[in-house]
Parts: structure tokens; sequence; C-alpha cells
């Protein structure tokens, strides 16, 4: 080797250990706060498990269900129950319990003779519950009402409409509201029209007197033919820096970012995370760190059965945990439409059973 030779050769990898340490460097400042979790720290210990109802005279089947914590170890879960998705005597649900027994579940919310769907309990910084809910014969049609509750669930106002006049859906179209560090209270919309799906935020800066809705978020619908996407949920990672992930038509789940507390978002583009065109949730479990309940299961409408947990450490880049919680060995078994909540050390779950009950879990999170 000549002298020219070695001096370029240390030239190079003098540049190159340069550029790993930006990248190092860059990367750690990117992620907000210094982890020490890993992927083998992690561990989840059940807590509970249990049916809400075995069966109910007034409803055939339970889908859609929703959760929120009203006291240590009290959980109100709402659902939509009749004879059918779409049926005329599908109305809102609830029961109340500590996630082993569950009191008798009670009819809440019927606002005419049409089908009812996908209620979302918010438990709200003014101390207030709130119930919002659709209703419309088709989705295309659908109204977003909302009611409240002072006494956690045990009693609620009239239903109003929360955008009177609107067809298609406001506010939370599936999943929970998100408190933003400014105090906006963003809701992960949907609109469905004509078979055309696509996705939005509709925001509150009033403490959800008023909405704004965003635009459809940009969609390359050459990524994700068919459909689209609809149902996001989400999260904040640090002040003004949002996320959602979505379901898709395109066999996996999608994702969009917002560096502005939600106002503008990039271009939706697809993680590597299968999805069946089936219903997902995520949890925030502080900083980077989240939750996932979903079917690891690709192609658009597939199968709704394994349903599993996974949780991220960086910010949903990797999965660290990925967990199975239920799997039927039945072809027709459905494990759908989940909903999860994080309440400091606990994760806490449910989701449709087979459409005729709705399952609830409680793990504890250790090594976060």
């Amino acid at each position: 080797m000549n002298r020219f030779t070695f001096r370029l050769l240390s030239f190079a990898a003098y540049v190159l250990a340069i550029s790993l340490l930006f990248v190092r460097c860059g990367k750690s400042e990117s992620t907000g706060e210094n982890t020490e979790s890993t992927s083998d720290s992690l561990k989840l210990t059940q807590i509970s498990s249990s049916k809400i109802f075995d069966s109910h005279p007034e409803f055939a089947q339970g889908h859609a269900s929703t959760v929120v914590a009203v006291g240590p170890s009290e959980y109100l879960v709402a659902w939509f129950g009749g004879t059918h998705e779409k049926h005329d005597d599908v109305s809102i649900w609830m029961a109340r319990g500590d996630g082993d027994t569950w009191e008798v579940p009670q009819k809440v919310a019927k606002i005419r003779h049409e089908p009812h769907w996908n209620p979302v309990l918010f438990d709200a910084p003014d101390g207030k519950l709130y119930l919002y809910f659709k209703v419309g014969k088709e989705i295309d049609d659908w109204e977003t009402w909302v009611q409240t509750s002072e006494d956690k669930g045990k009693t609620w106002t009239e239903p109003t409409e929360l955008v009177p006049g609107d067809r298609g859906g406001r506010g939370p179209v599936r999943n929970h509201i998100t408190v933003l560090s400014d105090g906006t209270w963003l809701a992960p919309a949907s609109n469905e029209k004509n078979k055309v799906w696509n996705a939005f935020l509709d925001r509150s800066t009033d403490g959800g007197k008023t909405w704004e809705a965003t635009p459809f978020i940009e969609l390359d619908r050459t990524l994700i033919p068919e459909e689209g996407v609809i149902q996001p949920t989400a999260w904040e990672s640090s002040p003004g820096n949002v996320h959602i992930l979505l379901r898709t038509s395109g066999g996996k789940i999608a994702r969009s970012d917002s560096k502005d507390y939600g106002k503008t978002w990039s271009p939706i583009y697809l993680t590597e995370l299968p999805n069946n065109n089936s219903a997902i949730e995520v949890a925030h479990l502080g900083g980077e760190k989240i939750a996932l309940l979903y079917n690891p299961v690709s192609g658009n409408w597939g199968d709704r059965n394994p349903i599993n947990l996974a949780i991220s450490l960086d910010n949903g880049q990797t999965w660290a945990l990925d967990q199975t919680i239920e799997k039927g060995e039945d072809p027709e078994t459905e494990f759908s439409y989940p909903s999860i909540i994080f309440d400091g050390e606990n994760l806490v779950m449910t989701y449709t059973w087979n459409r005729q009950k709705v399952a609830f879990w409680k793990f504890k999170v250790e090594g976060l």
C-alpha cells in the first residue's frame, strides 16, 4: 500500500466515523427522551379476563366496544347491540364492572328507530364523562351525537348533535379522543362517502364546544387501492408532535405525522404492520412508548383472528413485544374492533368476541 492510498483510506474512515456519530446524535435528539427499556425487560402480567355479558334478551350481537376507567379498578364499557349491525333496533349499551364481574347491561342511547354505531367514551379534563356515537341508516349519512355525565356514567344528559346538520360523521369515528399538551381535544375521524374512504382529524380548542375538521389527509391511492383509510388512532410523542395509525384496504397499517398539534399532516404512508381492513387502537404509554391492539393479518377483509398486543419503545418504528392475546381455531372466529387505555401501570382493553360478547382484559406492564 503506497502513502497516498493509506491517506485516502484513513480519510474515508474518519468521514465514516463522523457520519456515524452524527447519525447517533440525531437519533438521540429525535427521540425526545432517554429510555432504558428494552424488549427483554418488558413483561405482561394478566390481572383479569372476563366477558362483559353472556347474553341479553334485547340484543343478539354486540360490537365496537369502548372502555374508560372511572375509578380504581372500576370501568365503564359501551358498545352497540341489536339483532344485527345496521338493523333499526341497534342501540348503545353500557355496563360497569371491576374487570371480573359486571352489572347487567343498560341501554343508554336510542335517538330514533334507526341503527346506532361506534360509541366512544371520553374522560375529559373538565371532569365530565362524554359518550359520542353515530346514528343513521347508512355510514354515508351518519350523524354524530354526544351526551355527558357528571356522576361517572350513572346518569346522562339528553343527547345532542355534535355538529348540527352534518352528514357523514364528525368527532371521534371509533377511537378515543386525545388531549394534546396545549389543551386541544383531538378526535380521530374518517369519512366513507360512496365507498371512498378518507381520514381527517377533528380539533376542538374550547373543551369540545365547537369543532374544526382538518382537510382529508393526502392519500396516494396507488399505494392503498380499493376503499382507502379509516378509523385513525392518535398519540402525542412530544409537544406538538402527533401521530396516527390507520386501518386500510392495502393489507398494512398506515401512518401519518403532524408537527403542529394536528393542524397539518404528512401524506399517508404504509408501515410494515399487517392489517386486514379491521379496526386497531393505540394506547400512549408516555414519550415514544405506545401499545397497539390489532389483528396481525394481511389482506383486504382478511380474517379477524387472532388478536395481538404489541408494544413499541421507539414511536412505532419497531415493536419490542408482540404477543397473541386470543386465537380461535374455528375459521369463523372473530376478535375485532379493540379499545385500549393505559392507566399508568395497567393496560385495559376490550374487543368484540365472535359478535356475541365483549371480551375484557387487564394486564400489568412491567419494564417500561
